[in-house]
């Protein structure tokens, strides 16, 4: 999880804060010297360390906070507004061009991941606003940049335009005509980098920009390079004039002070990140939001658009109506594992929900072979066997274990935890109190055997 090791740092200051009734001046001051050393150990920038932190103490050793019943929360409650102010207050859109083709021309230092991320973020749109997004191959240098953009485009069902070798900037004048005259509302133009920023790439770039005038300069730096992702940022600003950056690998456990940094140095907001190295790990980003989870306080928004997403509606749909009947198959069993799936890996998840430990949960994922075998398994069953399990004898699973590669063991642990699932559907569906308690009448407990249904 981003941030793991900071949120983990100014969890501990405020738990010290917690413990006592009521603060002093020396406590608040205490609990800041603890909250700078985390974020300048998390590489945020000593300048916008030294604010942010003379700001938080100035508002926390007023009346308000010394005198109030619970001054712990009223000091975490500040430290969220300012975290949230200083990553940008909310949430920016991309600049939409209303008479033609949105140009987003996309910048940064070689390595960044501008091809893959400029993708991601043109599904993304595509998505959620219906675009028709067209990418464009400006890189002419690197090798297989173009390659790697139309194996993406591919994979995502974007198409690309290229030209080859030939002038960055009548590429792109010739790509903007393209879009135009075949209904793509939106042009990413995936543009070259550099190992380093040098005027040779500054002075293509303000070329490129002078002639197609894009709505959009959009900086794309790697938050795992910490402060000198700032520093580049920095220089693009003076040298091009940016509109918004886009931070990727903000899925490690990266430092991440250029996600707290990148906003106070250089003005301009973070619009989108990038979460991993899937296709559909890219969202927007949400200020509020990060500083909820950077606090432990979760980010519940997230997770439920991240479950709206991965959740087909119809079949959402489909299996309410099921559970209603007191239908619950094998079939049922496997679509809601593979949605889950979807959705990414437990700790990410986890740091999602308030009060939840995502370390606890560090690195768990669903295990994609164990999937695979589940899916073996339930292509080896015919239809009646999936939609009516009760009649899977013995001489039955043995020829699905042939079939698919597995053991009869393995079958009986599949149908176990599917029996579970339909337990627990079944519980829901005549509860009057649909909560976790309610249904499994006490806290803790996860079924038979302390493991959820689907095994982990």
């Amino acid at each position: 999880m981003a941030f793991e090791s900071l949120a983990e740092k100014l969890s501990a200051s405020f738990k010290k804060l917690r413990g006592k009734g009521r603060l002093t001046e020396a406590d608040i001051k205490d609990a800041m010297r603890e909250v700078r050393l985390a974020l300048l150990e998390a590489d945020v920038s000593y300048k916008v360390v030294r604010d942010f932190i003379k700001r938080v103490t100035e508002r926390a050793v007023g009346v308000e906070v010394l005198e109030s019943l619970t001054p712990a929360q009223m000091v975490i409650k500040i430290v969220n507004e300012e975290m949230t102010a200083l990553m940008g207050g909310s949430n920016s859109k991309i600049n939409i061009n209303p008479k033609g083709p949105t140009v987003v021309m996309l910048v940064g230092l070689q390595g960044a991941g501008k091809t893959t991320n400029g993708a991601k973020l043109a599904a993304l749109l595509r998505k959620q606003y219906g675009k028709r997004p067209l990418l464009v191959a400006c890189d002419i240098y690197r090798p297989a940049a173009i390659k790697q953009l139309q194996t993406v485009g591919g994979q995502l069902n974007i198409p690309v335009f290229q030209m080859g070798t030939t002038n960055p900037v009548n590429i792109a004048k010739a790509a903007l005509e393209y879009a135009k005259k075949n209904g793509h509302d939106l042009v990413f133009l995936d543009t070259a980098g550099r190992l380093h920023i040098d005027e040779q790439l500054m002075d293509e770039l303000k070329n490129i920009k002078a002639e197609v005038e894009p709505n959009e300069i959009m900086l794309v730096v790697d938050a795992m390079t910490g402060q000198d992702a700032v520093n580049a940022a920095s220089a693009f600003d003076n040298a091009l004039g940016i509109d918004s950056i886009m931070l990727t690998k903000l899925d490690g456990d990266a430092r991440g002070g250029a996600a707290l940094s990148v906003r106070a140095v250089t003005g301009k907001p973070v619009k989108f990140a990038g979460t991993g190295e899937k296709l559909d790990n890219i969202e927007v980003f949400h200020p509020d939001r990060m500083a909820s989870r950077i606090l432990g306080m979760g980010d519940m928004l997230t997770l439920i658009e991240k479950a709206e997403q991965s959740f087909d509606k119809k079949k959402a749909e489909e299996m309410a109506n099921r559970l209603k009947q007191n239908k619950f198959t094998l079939n049922d069993y496997y679509e809601q594992l593979s949605q889950i799936k979807n959705m990414g890996s437990l700790s990410d998840l986890a740091g999602m929900i308030p009060g939840m430990d995502a370390g606890a949960l560090q690195g768990a994922t669903l295990d994609e072979k164990a999937v695979s075998r589940i899916e073996a398994i339930l292509l080896s069953m015919t239809p009646k066997e999936r939609e009516n399990p009760s009649i899977l004898n013995s001489s039955r699973k043995k020829r699905i274990a042939a079939g698919s590669g597995t053991k009869v063991v393995e079958i009986n642990r599949l149908l176990k935890q599917y029996e579970m699932m339909r337990d627990m559907a079944r519980r829901i569906n005549k509860s009057k109190n649909p909560t976790f308690e309610g249904i499994f009448g006490g806290k803790g407990r996860r079924g038979r055997g302390g493991k959820s249904p689907f095994g982990f």
